[in-house]
């Protein structure tokens, strides 16, 4: 049965926008009050979209309680976070036990991962220095890309992303770990979640491999994925090392959209 979720707010910057705003939203803006939209219309800034905001001065981010969280200093979008504690109750209840391990990265956050593991400071999956490894760019990016996204790119921008509990799928294949998989997949759908990295395969070609770690909130991220299927350009990916590749592996049309389906129904 699908579960029917309350309209969500936004409170941009229309500024930052680059469509012109209506009457109603210049408003709204100018105002400081919020403008509702429907979940299936919601739409955001560009700059929203590729995480060039600071999540702890945006008004609809929440930093995270150190009860759901590994470490402090965390945001989620205050919609996905109320939905979140839910769900944490739920497994509580059923002696599953949820930790948030990572939730919103801006764009400098994801840069920093990106260019360290771009210049071989940090190795990537495997143990290996990327940058001696795969000297041509378009290939180097493609292994990077296995499991991090480029700045600009990322749905960790968004606020409603979240990595639970370990960032290796083989934890989910047995004992405490396939426990809280389990549970997940029969109960994250009705507080909103969804995995949007699945196993690869004739379903799902493109995109990052497998991340039974990552959990999406849809009714904000649903109608992001359209937006960026509708607005993000593979050129407007850039401002770090490596971004020349955008263009030539569709980080957009690959990555970006590269995700189970049932995260987007």
């Amino acid at each position: 049965m699908r579960i029917l979720f309350a309209s969500v707010a936004t409170s941009f910057l229309l500024a930052c926008s680059p469509t012109q705003p209506t009457d109603q939203q210049s408003e709204a803006a100018a105002s400081g009050s919020e403008t509702e939209q429907p979940q299936d219309t919601l739409t955001v800034p560009l700059t929203y979209l590729m995480g060039q905001f600071e999540p702890g001065e945006h008004p609809d981010f929440t930093v995270i309680d150190t009860k759901y969280a590994s470490r402090a200093g965390m945001y989620l979008r205050t919609d996905a976070y109320e939905d979140f504690r839910r769900m944490w109750e739920a497994a509580q209840a059923d002696g599953v036990n949820l930790v948030i391990r990572s939730a919103t990265r801006n764009f400098n956050s994801q840069k920093g991962i990106w260019e360290a593991k771009w210049t071989g400071q940090r190795r990537i999956e495997g143990g290996q220095d990327a940058s001696v490894a795969f000297p041509d760019p378009a290939t180097r990016a493609r292994m990077i890309l296995k499991f991090s996204s480029m700045p600009g790119s990322s749905r960790h921008h968004w606020g409603t992303d979240i990595d639970l509990n370990n960032l290796t799928n083989e934890y989910f294949d047995e004992g405490e770990g396939k426990k809280v998989y389990d549970w997940l997949t029969a109960h994250a759908a009705e507080y909103g979640f969804c995995q949007p990295y699945t196993e690869k395969g004739p379903e799902r070609p493109n995109g990052y491999n497998e991340e039974r770690w990552h959990w999406s909130y849809m009714p904000v991220s649903r109608p992001l994925t359209a937006q960026a299927e509708r607005e993000l350009k593979d050129s407007m990916i850039t401002g770090f090392q490596g971004s020349e590749t955008a263009k030539m592996i569709g980080i957009v049309e690959n990555y970006v959209l590269g995700i189970n389906d049932a995260c987007r129904d």
